[in-house]
C-alpha cells in the first residue's frame, strides 16, 4: 500500500486499493474517533485555529479591493497606508495562528501515534509462538512502523486538509457573492478546469510511478542478495562480481530514465497548471470590465480586483477536496489494516484466576496430550510421561518427530489441542505466565544474543545480577576464558545476532544467562547439534553438571548425552515409541536401536575436526 497521503498518482488508487476498498461502517469511524477523543481539548483549539486561520488568510484578498478602489484611483495616502499596514497584520496573524495550529496538529498527530504504538507493542507481545511463525516479520514490522506512522500523516494531513480546505473554499464563495455573485459565478464555472492538467498528468505519473516502484524493488532485492554476507561470499566464491554489477548497472539505468520521465511529467504539469490558472482572471477582467462599462457603471476596479484574487485562493482547496478520496480511502485502509493486528484474539493468555504459587519444584507431567499446527496433521499424540523433581529424562527420535514442538508446551508457547500439561501438579493454564516461565529455562540450537555486549545479555536473565555473579555463571557455563582473553571482557560486543562469535560460544553464553535465571527446570534442545565437536565438548562440560542437581529435559542427538539422562523417551510419528534407559533400549531392535546405529553410535566414536567457514571470534582452524 502507497504511504497514507504520499501520492503515487495524483487522485488515483492502485488496482490493489481499488480491490480492497475498506468497507467504511459507523463502526470503524467510532473507533477512529476513539483515538481522538483523549486529546478534544486540543482538537477544538485546531478547529478555532483553522477557522481563524483561513477567514484571516482571505482578508488581505478582500482589503486588495479596498487599496485599489479608496488608496490608489481616490488617491488617498492616508487610507492606502491604513489598508497596506492592515493587511501586512492580518497576513502576519495568519501566519502565527498557522504555526500554532501546526504545533497542536503535530502535537494530537505525536500523542495518537504514541498511543496506539504503545498498544500495539504491548498486544503483540501477548501474542502466541504461533502468531510469529505464521506471519510474515516484514509485515508484522511494517504494521508497527510504517503503518501506525501513517496516522500521524492522516491528522496533520488529511484531517486538517479536509477541515481547513472546506472552511476556505466556504469563506471564499460567501466573499465572492457578497462582492459581485455574477462575477462569483463566471470564477466558479471556471474552477472545475483547474482540474483536468491535475488528472491528466495523475494518470501519466501513476504510469510511470508504478515502473519506478518495481525497478526499485528490483534494485532493493538484487542488493539484499549480493550485500549481505552470506550472498556477498556466494558471488566472490563463484567469481560472479561483473555479472552483478551488470545486473544492477541496468537496473540502475532504467531507474534514471524513469526519473527523468516523471520530472518532465510534472514540468508539463505544471506549464498546463499555469495556463488554466490565467484563464479564469483573464475571464473575470472581461466579464467585469463589460459589467463595469457597458452595463453597471458601480462595480469598480477592486471589487474585480478583490474576485481575481479570491479565486486564486479557491484553485488550492477545491483540487485538494476533489483528491480527497484518495487520501481518505488510504486513511481508511491504513486504519482497518492496524485494527486487523489489534483484534488478533491472543492465544495464549493468563487465565483470570491464575495462579501464582510461593514456590516451584520443576515437575512436569504430560496427560494424554494431543497437538497440532494444522488439524489436518496432528504433531503430537496421546503423549504421557512424568518428570520428577531433580530427575533427567533424554527426549530423542527421528527429524519431525516431534520433540521441540513437545517442550514448547511446557512454557505455554502454544497450548495443547488435548490433554493437559501439568507444572508441580497444577495444568500450565491455570498458572500466572509470568510465574511459569520465570521457572522454567530453555538453551536452544538457534541461541539467539541481542546486539550489545556479553554483560547486556546476560543481564536480560537477571538486570541486578552482580559482577560475582556474572563472573560465576560465566565459569559455570565454561566461557569464562574465553571472556577474560578478550580486551573488554563483559563488554566485549557481540555483533547482531551474536555474529561476531563463534556458535559454541554464543551456545555457552546462553547458557550462562539461563543459569543466571537460574530457573527449577532446564530444557537443552539440541544445544550442540550444529557444532563441532571440541566446541560440542566445552558445551557438555557445562551442562552435565547442571543436570546432575536440576530437574531437566535433553533433546538430545549424541549419545553422550543421552548417557547423562534417568530416562529415554523415544518419540516416533507423534508418539512415544519406546522409553528406558540405553542399556534397556539399545538391544531391543526398535526406533531407539535404529538410532544408536546410525547415529549415536557414530557419534560416540572419535571423529575429525570438520572443516568450516568462521566468523569474527573464530580461530583459524574452525573451531573455537
Amino acid at each position: 500500500m502507497p504511504p497514507p497521503g504520499g501520492r503515487l498518482g495524483p487522485g488515483f488508487l492502485s488496482e490493489e486499493e481499488k480491490n480492497n476498498k475498506p468497507k467504511v461502517t459507523k463502526a470503524l469511524l467510532l473507533r477512529i474517533f476513539s483515538y481522538l477523543k483523549p486529546y478534544w481539548k486540543q482538537m477544538l483549539l485546531v478547529l478555532i485555529a483553522i477557522l481563524a486561520s483561513a477567514v484571516l488568510t482571505l482578508l488581505p484578498s478582500v482589503l486588495t479591493g479596498r487599496i485599489v478602489d479608496e488608496g490608489l484611483i481616490a488617491k488617498n495616502l492616508q487610507k492606502l497606508i491604513l489598508y497596506i499596514v492592515l493587511s501586512f497584520t492580518v497576513t502576519l496573524l495568519a501566519n502565527l495562528i498557522g504555526i500554532a495550529e501546526s504545533y497542536l496538529n503535530t502535537w494530537i498527530a505525536q500523542h495518537i501515534t504514541y498511543d496506539m504504538r504503545n498498544t500495539m507493542y504491548r498486544h503483540l507481545q501477548s501474542m502466541s509462538q504461533r502468531f510469529f511463525t505464521s506471519n510474515n516479520q516484514g509485515d508484522i514490522i511494517t504494521r508497527m512502523t510504517s503503518d501506525i506512522s501513517g496516522v500521524q500523516q492522516i491528522i496533520t494531513g488529511t484531517l486538517t486538509s479536509i477541515l481547513s480546505n472546506s472552511i476556505t473554499l466556504i469563506v471564499a464563495l460567501v466573499i465572492m457573492f457578497r462582492e459581485n455573485w455574477v462575477l462569483a459565478l463566471v470564477g466558479v464555472m471556471i474552477v472545475p478546469l483547474f482540474t483536468i492538467p491535475t488528472r491528466s498528468a495523475g494518470k501519466t505519473r501513476w504510469t510511470i510511478t508504478k515502473e519506478s516502484q518495481a525497478c526499485s524493488d528490483e534494485i532493493n532485492g538484487i542488493l539484499n542478495e549480493t550485500m549481505s554476507v552470506s550472498g556477498q561470499l556466494l558471488v566472490k566464491l563463484f567469481g560472479m562480481e561483473q555479472r552483478e554489477y551488470d545486473r544492477y548497472e541496468s537496473v540502475n539505468r532504467r531507474m534514471i530514465r524513469l526519473n527523468i520521465r516523471e520530472s518532465m511529467a510534472g514540468r508539463w504539469f505544471r506549464m498546463a497548471l499555469n495556463t488554466f490558472t490565467n484563464i479564469g482572471p483573464m475571464l473575470i477582467y472581461l466579464v467585469g470590465g463589460i459589467i463595469m462599462m457597458r452595463v453597471d457603471p458601480t462595480v469598480t476596479v477592486g471589487q474585480i480586483t478583490v474576485l481575481v484574487a479570491l479565486l486564486g485562493k479557491m484553485y488550492g482547496p477545491v483540487n485538494q477536496l476533489l483528491n480527497i478520496q484518495v487520501d481518505w480511502i488510504r486513511s481508511m485502509a491504513l486504519f482497518t489494516r492496524i485494527f486487523e493486528y489489534y483484534d488478533m484474539p491472543a492465544e495464549i493468555e493468563n487465565a483470570p484466576d491464575a495462579l501464582t504459587p510461593d514456590s516451584a519444584r520443576g515437575e512436569v507431567e504430560f496427560q494424554h496430550v494431543r497437538f497440532y499446527y494444522d488439524p489436518e496433521r496432528e504433531i503430537l499424540k496421546d503423549v504421557s510421561f512424568r518428570l520428577e523433581q531433580g530427575r533427567c529424562i533424554a527426549i530423542v527420535g527421528p527429524s519431525g518427530s516431534g520433540k521441540s514442538t513437545l517442550i514448547n508446551l511446557i512454557p505455554r508457547l502454544y497450548d495443547v489441542i488435548g490433554g493437559q500439561v501439568l507444572f508441580d501438579g497444577t495444568d500450565v493454564r491455570k498458572l500466572d505466565l509470568g510465574f511459569l516461565r520465570q521457572h522454567i529455562g530453555i538453551v536452544s540450537q538457534e541461541t539467539y544474543l541481542f546486539n550489545g555486549t556479553i554483560r547486556e545479555n546476560l543481564l536480560y536473565a537477571k538486570p541486578d545480577a552482580t559482577e560475582d555473579e556474572l563472573i560465576e555463571a560465566c565459569r559455570r557455563a565454561n566461557i569464562y576464558d574465553f571472556i577474560s582473553s578478550q580486551e573488554t571482557g563483559l563488554d566485549t560486543v557481540v555483533g547482531n545476532r551474536g555474529l561476531k562469535l563463534s556458535g559454541g560460544e554464543k551456545q555457552r553464553i546462553s547458557i550462562a544467562r539461563i543459569l543466571l535465571k537460574d530457573p527449577e527446570l532446564m530444557i537443552f534442545d539440541e544445544a550442540t547439534s550444529a557444532l563441532d565437536s571440541i566446541s560440542e565438548q566445552k558445551i557438555q562440560d557445562a551442562i552435565e553438571p547442571l543436570i546432575a542437581t536440576r530437574t531437566s529435559i535433553l533433546i538430545a542427538h549424541r549419545l553422550s548425552t543421552v548417557l547423562a539422562a534417568d530416562e529415554i523417551l523415544v518419540i516416533r510419528d507423534g508418539k512415544i515409541a519406546e522409553r528406558g534407559t540405553h542399556s534397556e533400549l539399545v538391544g531391543r531392535g526398535g526406533v531407539y536401536t535404529q538410532l544408536y546405529e546410525t547415529q549415536f553410535s557414530r557419534a560416540a566414536e572419535p571423529q575429525p575436526a570438520p572443516v568450516q567457514s568462521y566468523t569474527e571470534g573464530e580461530s583459524d582452524t574452525g573451531t573455537e
